[in-house]
């Protein structure tokens, strides 16, 4: 991985939540504990020694935690990458590094960057979870076409979006299911202030549309897969 260049970074306030950023997603996603274990599951088919594993959007480093513990017995060659943007997620991207060090699974780095500034190479695996949604759509066509570009071939780009129904019945339907389970979680006021906090970061895409972004930046179209859904979050595999 390399960092071009740097850039002044905004904090992400949900680094800190009171209840811990891993705690607050679950809180958040209905069935977020099945679609990380599905993930964890599928890395399976992908990693391969002496080659780059990169988790995109990695926060507090679970997923490469998990992935790396998964993996280890079959591939423990592979090199893995957590690329975070968000300064809050620092001092758990460091944490987690001296974890992974001290149960010996292997070689990981934890970078604090702009992904738009990374480079990609000889990668059996990709993941971005809840990632895409926070960039600008024509940064998300760029970088998918890297990660394109950087998977070997047979490697996987795997990621989970928040979507848009194509229905404006249909989002009002999903969108209140979705605000009735976070409900039962978090308080009214604490649900506005994050809604409000999110209105200029997150654009969201159709599912179709970010089944267009997969094809455009080169994957077959009968090689990209939904795997997992709730509500309007999805989680999807392309594999090149």
């Amino acid at each position: 991985m390399k960092d071009r260049e740097s850039y002044n970074k905004p904090d992400f306030s949900f680094a800190h939540r009171e209840e811990g950023f891993d705690n607050h997603i679950e809180n958040s996603i209905r069935g977020y504990s099945n679609l990380h274990h599905d993930v964890i599951k599928l890395s399976e088919y992908f990693v391969e020694d002496l080659t780059d594993v990169v988790d995109i959007g990695c926060s507090t480093g679970k997923t490469i935690y998990e992935m790396m513990k998964q993996n280890n017995r079959f591939a423990p060659l592979a090199h893995y990458s957590g690329i975070e943007y968000a300064e809050g997620f620092v001092d758990n991207m460091n944490s987690r590094h001296k974890q992974i060090d001290n149960e010996g699974l292997g070689d990981v780095d934890f970078h604090n960057m702009d992904v738009r500034n990374a480079t990609f190479a000889n990668c059996s695996l990709v993941t971005s979870l809840f990632t895409l949604q926070f960039m600008p759509p024509r940064s998300r066509r760029d970088l998918v076409k890297k990660i394109y570009a950087g998977l070997n071939t047979g490697g996987a780009f795997i990621f989970a979006e928040k979507t848009m129904a194509r229905d404006a019945r249909l989002q009002e339907i999903m969108t209140f299911q979705f605000y009735d389970h976070k409900s039962k979680n978090f308080e009214a006021e604490d649900l506005l202030s994050k809604e409000r906090e999110l209105r200029s970061m997150m654009k969201c895409s159709t599912w179709n549309d970010l089944h267009s972004l997969c094809m455009t930046a080169g994957f077959c179209a009968t090689k990209i897969q939904p795997f997992w859904q709730n509500h309007l979050f999805v989680g999807a595999i392309a594999i090149k």
